[in-house]
């Protein structure tokens, strides 16, 4: 039977002001990631939040300290974030990572990679105005290099996270140059709610990616959405052998009143099996990922 990952996005920058269950601290993101776990997850990712006021942090031991905790209740896969739209210094980018390399206890065992620089641009349609429209998310190959490099040294492994058909086009070029290696797990981006960089979370938006993937790897591929409903697509996801990137840091899922992060594992999970499909947990995932 074919297993479908489910990697659970616990928290991004996501705010409490529409959904009160987002997880800042250690203990609230050990304990949501936990409860995701007995659901089906089998990967967490996460980003560091003050535990009181919920702002984005990069401070190594704050990441330290939510990884100990992490692993002190539960068996998953451990994928932080490397700052998108918080940190451009490469080195800062990098510093958490390292930091959790240090004691295995600690240690992350992925890292994005984002393929591409684009305008990080939200859009207000009903006011008609944009709610950013300074911010570059910038992400050359020299960074991509460096990057990767900092992460294989902390020992995890790279995750590519595809926004549009030119970060699918880097992927064979980048395995050439020894950036990326199989096998992979690729996340596509889908954006909605004003976020205007990805493709769209539709039918069609999906499909473009989809048509893209370079045939003939060793990769497994998932797709997440920021700003909009992942279930809306999950029979699509489902039915092409795809898995599962999603979560309350990026979006609070208001058509199901105020889930925890677990509520929406269950909902994939409910899904997959009407599609014959188990979840893979934190056990069948780091096979299929080849995370030993």
């Amino acid at each position: 039977m074919d297993e479908v990952i489910i990697d659970v996005r616990l928290n991004e920058y996501a705010s409490r002001d529409r959904n009160p269950h987002v997880p800042f601290g250690p203990d609230e993101i050990a304990a949501a990631a936990a409860a995701c776990r007995d659901e089906g997850a089998g990967i967490a990712h996460f980003h560091a939040r003050d535990p009181a006021s919920g702002a984005a942090s990069t401070d190594p031991g704050l990441y330290c300290e939510i990884a100990r905790a992490l692993r002190g209740a539960t068996d998953l896969v451990l994928l932080p974030t490397l700052g998108a739209g918080v940190a451009t210094d490469v080195e800062v980018r990098l510093a958490h990572v390292a930091a959790m390399g240090r004691d295995p206890e600690t240690r992350a065992d992925l890292a994005p990679l984002d393929l591409v620089t684009t305008n990080l641009t939200v859009y207000d349609a009903r006011e008609r105005r944009f709610v950013s429209d300074d911010r570059i998310y910038a992400n050359p190959v020299r960074t991509l290099r460096a990057l990767s490099e900092g992460v294989r040294k902390a020992g995890a492994h790279p995750v590519p996270v595809v926004w549009n058909v030119g970060s699918l086009r880097l992927i064979e070029p980048l395995l050439e140059a020894g950036v990326l290696r199989e096998p992979l797990y690729v996340e596509l981006t889908l954006t909605a709610g004003g976020i205007l960089d990805g493709h769209p979370p539709t039918p069609r938006g999906l499909e473009a990616l989809l048509d893209f993937l370079p045939p003939g790897l060793d990769l497994e591929w998932a797709v997440l959405c920021v700003g909009g409903n992942l279930l809306d697509l999950a029979d699509r996801v489902l039915e092409s052998g795809g898995h599962f990137a999603l979560g309350l840091g990026d979006y609070p899922y208001p058509e199901l009143g105020m889930p925890s992060n677990a509520e929406l594992v269950r909902q994939v999970v409910e899904r997959a099996r009407a599609h014959g499909r188990e979840p893979a947990g934190p056990g069948a995932t780091r096979r299929r990922l080849g995370l030993g």
